[in-house]
């Protein structure tokens, strides 16, 4: 069996969802979500009245942190809120009436990525509400061979994903009948 690059399974995978990429974008979930921890994100974890259990610390790549008397905890994926009650429920054998606070110090994590036909494909922050022209823009717009009806927004909620397919025609011409598409953390733009 002949080996196949991973060029290869890009292409070929950019030409089967460009089959359905010039479909119109249709109803969009924009609604703001609550921020989720990611990796490489640096929290604040403050036990009140407790300045040996508080720490800032970064999210490890495997997703988990390390707090005294806690041990590892999953921390990726979770709402500060979440993470500051599992944290204050781990506490409690040990600190009577615990009261624990996490903030997201820095967020290392939310990115969005950017393949195909651009300038500059590559990965970029996500910081605020950023629509698919904004990232297009982000990359140095589209090269001169870009199917710029083609382009599919691939996303991931949990552990399935969806393909959104975008007209930039559609976009800039009828922008009134189409609902913009803003992006997430861990979203990738492709440009065939």
């Amino acid at each position: 069996m002949a080996k196949t690059s991973a060029k290869s399974w890009v292409v070929m995978g950019m030409v089967l969802l460009s089959g359905c990429a010039h479909q119109s974008m249709g109803k969009v979930d924009n609604s703001d979500q609550p921020y989720r921890i990611g990796r490489e994100d640096v929290l604040d974890v403050a036990v009140w009245r407790d300045g040996d259990l508080s720490r800032t610390l970064p999210v490890r790549p495997d997703g988990f942190i390390s707090l005294p008397m806690v041990g590892e905890v999953r921390a990726e994926g979770r709402t500060p809120t979440e993470l500051s009650e599992q944290i204050r429920d781990s506490l409690r054998a040990y600190v009577q009436e615990p009261r624990v606070t996490v903030i997201v110090r820095e967020v290392n994590s939310s990115r969005v990525f950017i393949t195909g036909e651009v300038a500059h494909p590559g990965a970029y922050p996500l910081r605020g509400q950023v629509s698919i022209l904004q990232a297009i823009a982000l990359a140095g717009g589209f090269t001169d061979f870009a199917d710029r009806d083609g382009i599919v927004v691939l996303r991931r909620s949990g552990t399935d994903g969806s393909t959104i397919p975008v007209s930039y025609s559609q976009l800039v011409s009828e922008p009134e009948k189409n609902e913009p598409l803003n992006l997430r953390p861990g979203d990738t733009v492709v440009v065939p």
